[in-house]
Formats: C-alpha cells, sequence, structure tokens
C-alpha cells in the first residue's frame, strides 16, 4: 500500500510539472557563461585568470550561434557580500583587513565584461561557489525550459568549468566544454583538465565541433 501511494504522488507531481510548465519558453539546448566578470577577465581585477580575456571572441561567436539556433543563453556570475560572509573559505582574507573582496554587487568587478554582454532574453544565475549547480536556481531552469544538453564557456577549467561541468553530467545533462571559449591560468592547467574531464566522459570540443555537431 506504502508504494502504491508513493507512486500515486510521483504520478501528481510530474502531471503537476507538465501542467506548470504548459506555455512557457523552450529550448532544448542552453549555453552556460561562466564567470565571464571584470574581477576574473580583466588585468585590474582581483582574481583575473590570465587567458580569460582571449577567449571573448569565441564565447561571442559561440553565443550569437547559439541565439541563432533558438539555444538559451544562461550567465552565471559570481556574487559576494561585502563582508565575505557567503565566500569560500580560503577566500576570506581578499574581504578582511580593509581589503574590498570580489564580484560584490554593484561594484565594476562583478559586472559582465564588455564584449559578450547579456542580450534580451538571456538569464542571469548567481552562485557562491565552484559550481553553478550548487544551491543555485539552474536546474529548475534549465528542467522548465526543457534542455537536454549544456555547453559550457567561461573560466576558469579548474574550478568553475569543471565543478560546473561535473555537476551537469551528474544531473544527466549532456554536458559539452568549448575548449575554445573556456579558460585558465595557463595552457598546461588547461589541457590537465580537459584531460580529466574527457576521462570522465565530459565532452570537450572545439567551437567549431560545436557547429558541426550541434543545430
Amino acid at each position: 500500500m506504502k508504494k502504491l501511494f508513493a507512486f500515486i504522488a510521483v504520478l501528481l507531481l510530474s502531471v503537476s510539472a507538465a501542467v506548470a510548465s504548459e506555455g512557457t519558453e523552450k529550448a532544448d539546448k542552453a549555453i552556460i557563461v561562466i564567470d565571464m566578470q571584470n574581477d576574473f577577465v580583466e588585468p585590474e581585477g582581483v582574481l583575473c585568470v590570465a587567458g580569460a580575456k582571449p577567449t571573448i571572441p569565441a564565447i561571442r561567436e559561440l553565443l550569437d550561434y547559439g541565439r541563432a539556433n533558438g539555444w538559451k543563453v544562461v550567465y552565471i556570475v559570481r556574487e559576494h557580500r561585502p563582508s565575505g560572509l557567503d565566500v569560500d573559505e580560503p577566500r576570506v582574507p581578499l574581504f578582511t583587513d580593509g581589503k574590498p573582496g570580489y564580484c560584490v554587487p554593484g561594484t565594476w568587478g562583478a559586472e559582465i565584461v564588455d564584449g559578450i554582454k547579456p542580450a534580451e532574453g538571456d538569464l542571469v544565475v548567481a552562485k557562491f561557489r565552484n559550481s553553478a549547480f550548487f544551491n543555485t536556481q539552474l536546474d529548475l531552469i534549465l528542467r522548465r525550459l526543457g534542455v537536454s544538453t549544456v555547453i559550457l564557456a567561461g573560466t576558469q577549467y579548474p574550478n568553475c568549468v569543471r565543478g560546473t561541468a561535473n555537476d551537469a553530467m551528474s544531473y544527466n545533462y549532456e554536458t559539452v566544454v568549448c575548449t575554445d571559449a573556456c579558460s585558465a591560468k595557463t595552457p598546461e592547467v588547461a589541457e590537465a583538465n580537459i584531460f580529466d574531464m574527457r576521462n570522465m566522459g565530459i565532452k570537450c570540443i572545439s567551437l567549431e565541433e560545436v557547429k558541426e555537431n550541434y543545430k
């Protein structure tokens, strides 16, 4: 009897979810742009990633391609309170002893870099840790849209790109890392992480391969 009630409950939840989604925007693919903010991209940024700025043209091209094909674009941004109360423990010192911290809302460092600003209809989701899925609404939004494939762009490989890719795979999304549109501090760091992610089963392919394989 308990199993029957559990089955009915799941069925009702599925039906209500379908009704709630009826008539809402749909997209089977989404580009996830990770942490392309001034504090991570520009040389004056608090945590500048050396390889990030050179990827802007590739990210812009990927965005143009995705929008032309009806893909959803979701920008993931770091946001932290000025006190550093919600920051990762190792980075607390960046917020103490008079230091300004990084990616504080309303500051230049928190803004998405020029050249790839969000367009009308794009979404922006804030996060507090490496993965764009950790304690955010990203999974909820993607499922409501009907997304089955995510294409990742942004910075940086060993932290936020890799953390997001691993969680996306864990949530059963087809996970694609566009290697021309992602970055790390050095090419060696990038290659090491690409090697690891490929061995996990995550697709790490070039922008041209994305265009060849995904419409």
